[in-house]
């Protein structure tokens, strides 16, 4: 099955928080995706099979030139598919093509292979704080 890559789509609400609550677990609300992206996200992708989001991410922005990448979301049954590499790698060029000139991004150890291996990112040390 093929999937398609929409930039800066139109975004379904309940898509999103469909596809998030199941990558990310937890009990399954419709949150406002499309009004926080238009506000805080200079740009995000969606991987679509047959009209259906199966991956998803965004970059929110500091209103210069740097992003931070959050919230990549694969459906299970496209895991491991190369989906996630390819929506990264998307958001990436579109991020390049608008001038921006840093990418920052936190991911927990297990996904290093990811981050650093398939999507090129360098390991920089940050440090996260958990505020609740």
């Amino acid at each position: 099955m093929t999937t398609e890559l929409r930039i800066r789509f139109f975004v379904d609400d309940e898509a999103v928080s469909r596809l998030h609550t199941e990558a990310f677990g937890g009990d399954f609300s419709v949150d406002p995706w499309r009004a926080r992206l238009e506000r805080h996200s200079k740009s995000w992708v969606g991987a679509f099979a047959e009209d259906r989001l199966v991956g998803f991410v965004h970059a929110v922005w500091d209103g210069g030139r740097h992003a931070f990448l959050l919230d990549t979301a694969v459906a299970l049954d496209h895991q491991r598919q190369g989906v996630g590499t390819t929506i990264v790698a998307a958001l990436i060029d579109d991020l390049r093509a608008a001038g921006l000139e840093w990418l920052h991004v936190d991911y927990e150890p297990y996904l290093d292979s990811f981050y650093r291996g398939a999507c090129g990112f360098t390991d920089t040390g940050v440090g996260i704080l958990r505020l609740n």
